[in-house]
């Protein structure tokens, strides 16, 4: 039987679950908490790279701003694709006013963009706002 890396998106501890117990709703070995909560995890510099490279799922991660109209649009549908991917994708938000560092490390020149990560690369970029079932087919499609 084989096993995932999963980082826990609360307290970013690494846990290793049985591929076949991901849709058992698994809990964190160390905070006892929901690995996954059918919400995107917002994220800051400091887990980022954990994240996309301890996780053996894929993370899509929403390049955004607060002053941003297409991202708080997208914003709602990009939570209901959440509900739909999980277990098997991570969806992720990142402030790209908070942390332009990582926002200009990637290159980021529009918002919203989404990026598809796995195993810490970039597989799949995709700017503009979308609906959740665009955002669902558009994951879908590269994974």
């Amino acid at each position: 039987m084989s096993s995932l890396h999963i980082v826990c998106p609360l307290c970013h501890t690494i846990n290793r679950i049985p591929s076949d117990r991901l849709d058992d709703r698994p809990h964190c070995g160390n905070c006892k908490q929901a690995l996954f909560t059918g919400q995107p995890l917002e994220l800051d510099s400091s887990q980022f790279q954990r994240h996309i490279s301890r996780n053996d799922m894929p993370v899509v991660v929403d390049f955004w701003a607060p002053w941003c109209g297409p991202c708080k649009m997208m914003a709602p549908a990009y939570a209901q694709a959440a509900v739909h991917l999980e277990p098997k994708v991570r969806l992720a938000k990142l402030n790209t006013e908070q942390e332009q560092g990582l926002a200009a490390q990637f290159n980021i020149r529009s918002i919203p963009t989404m990026i598809i990560f796995k195993a810490g690369r970039e597989i799949a970029r995709q700017s503009g706002a979308m609906s959740a079932a665009d955002i669902v087919r558009w994951i879908s499609s590269h994974l």
